[in-house]
């Protein structure tokens, strides 16, 4: 008696997207101009071919298309860290795409339901760094999870800073764009694997993009090999 196939459960990815908008006060911050569309790509992407797509969404005009993505959204770097320690255990691919400020401004909190008023004195912004969300993800991963950062650089600093940015950070892959990247509707990324191994993307949109760069998950996520074998291979 033949007996139907067990169902399998669909391979689970994390995307993050977009800014973070650091208070200020209660109407100023500092923030950056990620417009969140290449995250919004990967979760449209994902989504399609199958797995179930959970997209962490700052503050950002862009938003996926497909109504099977789950969407969390976020506007501080600390409550995008919240989000990750909630949702990174259960993942199986995690994608950092989002552009989280690196510093944020050291202020009272009740400045935030506040306003600083103009002055005919200068005023003084001391800014704190903010925590490394992927380094600290990356410290709790468990065998089998996929981690893959982005890295936003001068092209002439992209390898060196991205194959840094993957040993530092202890993930799998960085995809590494040139800055110009940030405020174009196309991408020119390079992917960087353990090893030194590098994969060049010919220039395209960043929905194109997504079905590239899926198409190198794949095999990393079905059938693991080792990330030098797969950039070269991709």
């Amino acid at each position: 008696m033949s007996h139907p196939p067990l169902p399998t459960t669909p391979t689970r990815i994390l995307i993050t997207a977009g800014p973070t908008h650091e208070p200020i006060d209660s109407v100023r911050f500092i923030g950056n101009r990620s417009s969140g569309r290449m995250g919004c790509a990967l979760a449209d992407e994902a989504a399609r071919r199958g797995w179930s797509a959970t997209l962490l969404l700052g503050p950002a005009p862009a938003f996926p298309t497909d109504s099977r993505v789950r969407v969390r959204r976020f506007r501080t770097c600390e409550d995008l860290r919240g989000l990750l320690r909630e949702e990174f255990g259960k993942t199986d691919v995690l994608v950092m795409a989002a552009a989280v400020a690196d510093y944020r401004p050291k202020v009272d909190p009740a400045m935030w339901n506040g306003k600083f008023r103009r002055h005919a004195s200068n005023l003084t912004l001391e800014l704190e760094p903010t925590p490394d969300l992927l380094a600290e993800v990356s410290s709790s991963r468990r065998t089998g999870q996929l981690l893959i950062g982005f890295a936003l650089e001068p092209r002439e600093e992209l390898a060196t800073s991205s194959l840094a940015k993957l040993e530092r950070k202890g993930v799998d892959l960085v995809v590494g764009n040139p800055l110009e990247t940030m405020d174009s509707p196309d991408i020119e990324a390079t992917l960087f694997a353990k090893g030194g191994a590098q994969t060049p993307a010919p220039k395209m949109s960043k929905d194109a993009f997504a079905a590239w760069l899926m198409d190198r998950i794949v095999p990393k996520v079905h059938s693991p090999r080792s990330d030098a074998e797969s950039a070269e291979g991709a």
